[in-house]
């Protein structure tokens, strides 16, 4: 006995029933099993990196007050709104970026440039300039004219301060100068000097780790990174790099990784408990990175350099930064993310202080459910196709000042020279005479413990 299986179409279903009637079309109701499925999902992923580039406007609002440039941002720990800025004309102003208006100023704070700031607490703000003073102010939401000018305490230094960062939970605060200095707020007087005593160097920045508070870490003019332990007081590592750093920030989730801001152009993340190599490498700019501060989420930061640009970086993320610049901005040389790691502080050389959106294309406003689900789904879309050759390029595409994109041309062509000859000299010597050498293994020259 054998078994048919007999193929039957209904004659209804593909033939008019009567005369004049159309024809039936025969359809798939199954999405997944469309023919063009694919080509069409492409398409709206192609369309949504458009229309992200189209909407994308990052610049919201540039405050004004500094007649000099804007070096050092801080940001009021309990407050998604307050930050203070310090420029090199001895001002201190305190801006709502809510309001977009000023909160506090203070005129003539410093004899020179100031050169740190950061918040004691809530309500107290701690300066230094090349006065060689430190100055700890009340700063709370007043009207202007009732506000004491004069600083609830002054201490003398002997050298001009160049950063200065208060401790998390205890009244001390570290200095940095021609030495790494402990203060307490009740003395006149340091502490402690952490400073080895053969360094020459001339410290530019220190900041105490966000999660062991007694760390510190500086970097200094002779190309070098230290770390201190304020309970022994002496310095317990030290790396010689090639190059010197601007600029350094310890992200907020992961409490040995450190952010370092170079002059060769390139920013470093190190793991502390490892200083040998570091674990990326960021490469975009193309003058010395002045700045960087880490996103409250451990996600992404943004750096400001002397190439006039800002750049917003996802973490481990090398290349392909977001890049915000203006027709009037000068060299960034301090940047900042807000609180709730939605917008990015800029204060450059131009004396304005610049917010933007940290993310260009984002909605400013009331999104209702509707408008949610419809950018979430386009930001799954091109997840999905951005490794697409058109969606990629689309997606990847910024417009630059036109010296930002000469420059670019530029050091590209100087790197490939160099790559070139390299591996011509790798060819005409003896085979393994001249091993190659990871980029990461470049960084570092000399390290101490």
């Amino acid at each position: 006995m054998v078994k048919i299986s007999v193929l039957q179409h209904a004659p209804s279903s593909h033939l008019p029933m009567r005369r004049g009637d159309p024809t039936p079309a025969s359809r798939n109701l199954d999405p997944s099993m469309h023919p063009f499925a694919k080509a069409r999902e492409r398409k709206r992923a192609l369309n949504a990196a458009k229309m992200e580039r189209m909407f994308a406007q990052p610049f919201v609002a540039a405050f004004e007050g500094h007649s000099d440039a804007v070096e050092v941002l801080a940001k009021k720990p309990e407050s998604l709104t307050t930050i203070a800025s310090g420029s090199w004309d001895g001002e201190i102003i305190l801006h709502d970026l809510g309001r977009r208006e000023q909160i506090l100023r203070l005129n003539g704070a410093h004899k020179g440039k100031i050169s740190g700031l950061c918040f004691a607490d809530e309500e107290r703000l701690l300066s230094c300039g090349v006065d060689r003073t430190v100055k700890l102010w009340r700063v709370v939401e007043q009207q202007e004219s009732h506000v004491s000018s004069e600083p609830l305490s002054v201490f003398p230094g002997k050298t001009v301060f160049n950063s200065i960062d208060h401790h998390r939970t205890d009244p001390l605060f570290a200095t940095a100068s021609n030495a790494v200095q402990i203060w307490d707020e009740t003395k006149s007087a340091p502490i402690s000097d952490l400073t080895l005593p053969t360094s020459t160097e001339t410290i530019t920045s220190v900041r105490f780790n966000l999660s062991e508070f007694s760390v510190l870490a500086s970097i200094g003019t002779d190309r070098t990174f230290t770390l201190y332990d304020i309970r022994t007081g002496k310095a317990e590592r030290r790396t010689v790099m090639q190059m010197r750093n601007n600029s350094l920030s310890w992200s907020p989730t992961f409490p040995t990784s450190i952010l370092l801001a170079s002059e060769d152009h390139n920013l470093y993340t190190f793991d502390i408990r490892s200083l040998s190599t570091p674990t990326q490498i960021y490469k975009a700019h193309v003058a010395a990175v002045m700045s960087c501060d880490w996103s409250p989420t451990g996600l992404e930061f943004v750096s400001g350099g002397w190439d006039r640009t800002v750049r917003v970086w996802k973490e481990g993320v090398g290349k392909a930064p977001e890049v915000y610049h203006t027709k009037r901005m000068q060299r960034v040389l301090s940047t900042a993310f807000t609180h709730d790691a939605r917008f990015v502080v800029s204060g450059s050389d131009d004396g304005n202080v610049r917010l933007w959106k940290a993310k260009a294309h984002e909605k400013l406003g009331i999104i209702t459910a509707r408008e949610r689900a419809a950018i979430e789904y386009r930001d799954s879309l091109k997840e999905r196709w951005k490794h697409d050759q058109e969606v990629g390029k689309v997606h990847r595409s910024r417009h630059v000042p036109k010296p930002v994109y000469k420059a670019t041309q530029l050091k590209r062509s100087m790197l490939d020279a160099q790559r070139i000859k390299e591996e011509r000299r790798r060819k005409h010597t003896r085979a393994g005479a001249s091993v190659p050498k990871a980029e990461r293994k470049k960084v570092v020259i000399a390290e101490q413990s």
